[in-house]
């Protein structure tokens, strides 16, 4: 016959055990302390614990502005940046990394577009220093990238270099739509951005361009007036 035997741990924990055509009993203080220690390393080599150091479970984010993720960084898909029409006065604001391997939905004949693809408007104005200007009227590429080293990221404005303790997974420029648009986020366009394609043909649609600080309630020092915003994406 099959009896369940139950120690208990009054200070910490219930220990289940076992057996078979067994009769009641008591375990000693020692026996119990072996018992949770036994019970203990198990479940931690069970939970790949057994290094007792934490496991990082892996973080996304978006590279925008490159086809690609950085070097040893697993890319989940790669596409284009897009976003509601610099002309809409509502609808959504957020940029999206759309995949280039889209599953479509059924056509419809009512009228609420919204869902446009997103092009760089820096030339000769509006260009982050150090920037890329014969990206002008191109399509924007976006890439999903899966870290598999670290469990958690930031997006730190203002900066181009991580604080101690985090590490760079690429550094940029903060850009969005023009002010007098409909408003958009502020994305952290990568410093060596690219275009999607070739093409240059000024389909607007959704647009980036470089912004500028503003001296005021925006305290200065520390920030300047009228400068470029850098920014960097970080893990840890």
């Amino acid at each position: 016959m099959f009896l369940p035997c139950i120690v208990v741990g009054i200070a910490t924990s219930l220990v289940l055990v076992q057996c078979h055509d067994c009769k009641d009993y008591d375990l000693s203080a020692s026996d119990q302390s072996f018992l949770m220690k036994h019970y203990l390393i198990t479940t931690r080599k069970d939970g790949g614990l057994s290094t007792g150091k934490p496991i990082a479970s892996g973080v996304t984010y978006i590279r925008w502005g490159k086809k690609g993720c950085p070097k040893g960084v697993d890319m989940v898909y790669t596409g284009q940046v897009g976003g509601n029409d610099n002309g809409n006065k509502a609808g959504g604001v957020n940029y999206l990394c759309l995949p280039n391997d889209p599953e479509n939905g059924e056509s419809q004949k009512d009228d609420n577009a919204q869902l446009f693809g997103t092009e760089y408007q820096i030339g000769s104005s509006y260009t982050p220093s150090g920037m890329k200007a014969d990206i002008f009227n191109k399509e924007v590429p976006c890439a999903m990238c899966f870290q598999r080293r670290r469990s958690v990221h930031m997006m730190i404005p203002g900066r181009k270099t991580c604080y101690k303790g985090w590490t760079s997974e690429y550094s940029g420029f903060l850009m969005t739509d023009y002010k007098a648009h409909s408003s958009k986020d502020y994305l952290c366009v990568d410093k060596d951005a690219e275009p999607y394609d070739n093409k240059g043909s000024n389909e607007d649609g959704a647009l980036l361009y470089g912004i500028r600080t503003k001296c005021g309630s925006l305290r200065c020092p520390p920030y300047k007036d009228a400068t470029d915003v850098r920014c960097v994406v970080c893990a840890k």
